[in-house]
């Protein structure tokens, strides 16, 4: 127990520390985890490390939002130890019925004398203890995670704004949380673009950057998958007279981190177009083309916003602000498309699922209520009820009624604060739910692209 957190707590350094005796046991463990996790046969994992099993245990707890029954009869006379001590070791949770399937894979690695079935998941939100038939610990999981997460919180409000920290810690009190969902309203898996990308025409695409931006090759990809010829283009090459907007049938205004991400950095980005005569004539002379059709993501949607003067049916888009959390935001959070004009939502209206989001300042600011009643709003986010919501950090910028993506009058130009293009396949997911194949439902916004093109 020496050098342990519950040492710690009782300001004590201890004796004997947690140390590893025999390295090959290790190695077989690891060996042992990964045929596990080939098999498919492990639903979740953590390390046994600071706190010991007992800490091990309340935060899978905590990300699990359930209750949990454990028992430490196996794990010898010493409760205490058991649930302190931080030697090497892993809690897995699988199937009750593969625990022999399970056994025999440890087993094989010669593990079997150093592995315990200690207990079980529970419907009711409490974390329950036994040993030797006496109850160690019986308590709310609510109370334990707002113990576990009042430090963190105390130190964010002082940091952050106060009124979203609050919010954060209030959401542990909600017992029925159900969690990230998935409602679609179009089939994922059919390819709107096929029968256009099947003729072999695939028209260009300008994949627009800045200093600092960094999500081009993503949304690249991106659009070459959606059947377009994707070409970088930095905004040197347009003020130099490199390229011309004339050749590309649709543009996009990539994110991440332009001029540093601070101060508006996206409306430096605008700015170096419209106080330069050359690029703000090119952008116009595209931005009123009926054949071109424009999208602006995170710094790229603040930079459009910036240009909407010269965006034929965006007078109404917002001004982008610091988020109201007063820091950088990277999360994933869950959004519902609106039934908007945009070419590039076609057919997703009231459709609700995760996306990517990394911004300073996505803040929505309308000069009015009126501004904010009339504006073609075509992305929102939503909380896990299904409900618009201004709560942090499920809306993580603060906007009114969690608005976070907007379109032209004539629908060809959209702006978004999240990333798309950084989960159009389902494996660039944190989570998504099991029956979700190669596509992500965000690879329909970029086929709707290409069906409008042609």
């Amino acid at each position: 127990m020496g050098g342990s957190a519950l040492a710690q707590v009782y300001k004590q350094i201890g004796d004997t520390p947690a140390d590893l005796d025999d390295a090959k046991l290790l190695l077989a463990f690891f060996k042992a985890i990964q045929t596990l996790n080939k098999q498919d046969q492990l639903i979740a994992y953590h390390d046994r490390s600071d706190g010991g099993l007992f800490v091990t245990l309340c935060e899978m707890a905590f990300a699990g939002h359930c209750g949990i029954e454990i028992e430490l009869d196996d794990l010898g006379e010493d409760a205490l130890a058991a649930l302190f001590n931080e030697e090497l070791g892993a809690v897995i949770q699988i199937q009750s019925t593969h625990i022999e399937k399970v056994m025999d894979v440890l087993r094989e690695f010669n593990l079997d004398n150093c592995c315990h079935v200690i207990g079980s998941v529970q419907d009711h939100d409490e974390i329950l203890i036994t040993h030797n038939d006496q109850k160690i610990l019986n308590s709310s999981r609510i109370e334990l995670q707002r113990a576990w997460s009042e430090t963190t919180y105390q130190m964010q409000a002082l940091r952050d704004n106060p009124q979203c920290a609050q919010q954060e810690f209030d959401r542990i009190l909600d017992e029925t949380d159900p969690g990230m969902q998935a409602e679609l309203s179009f089939d994922i898996n059919e390819d709107v673009a096929a029968p256009y990308i099947s003729k072999g025409l695939k028209p260009k695409m300008a994949i627009l950057r800045e200093q600092g931006v960094n999500g081009q090759v993503e949304m690249a990809a991106a659009f070459d998958r959606a059947g377009f010829s994707s070409v970088d283009v930095h905004m040197s090459d347009i003020l130099n007279d490199r390229v011309k907007l004339d050749d590309f049938k649709g543009l996009v205004a990539c994110g991440g981190f332009s001029y540093g991400d601070v101060l508006g950095a996206g409306e430096g980005w605008a700015k170096t177009i419209l106080f330069n005569n050359k690029a703000r004539d090119e952008f116009s002379r595209f931005f009123n083309r009926d054949d071109s059709f424009s999208l602006g993501i995170c710094n790229g949607c603040q930079m459009m916003a910036n240009l909407k003067d010269l965006i034929p049916g965006a007078e109404l888009w917002p001004h982008f602000v610091r988020n109201q959390s007063e820091q950088f935001e990277a999360r994933f959070s869950m959004v519902e498309v609106m039934d908007s004009p945009s070419i590039i939502l076609q057919g997703m209206a009231g459709s609700r699922m995760p996306i990517a989001v990394a911004h300073g300042e996505g803040r929505a600011e309308f000069k009015s209520a009126t501004q904010y009643d009339q504006v073609l709003n075509s992305l929102r986010f939503v909380d896990h009820y299904a409900k618009p919501t201004e709560t942090y950090p499920l809306n993580p910028n603060g906007s009114t009624n969690g608005a976070t993506g907007f379109t032209s009058t004539d629908g060809r130009a959209t702006i978004m604060m999240p990333h798309p293009e950084r989960v159009f396949r389902a494996v660039q997911n944190s989570w998504h739910p099991q029956e979700w194949q190669e596509d992500s439902p965000w690879m329909r916004m970029f086929r709707n692209a290409r069906v409008w093109v042609d």
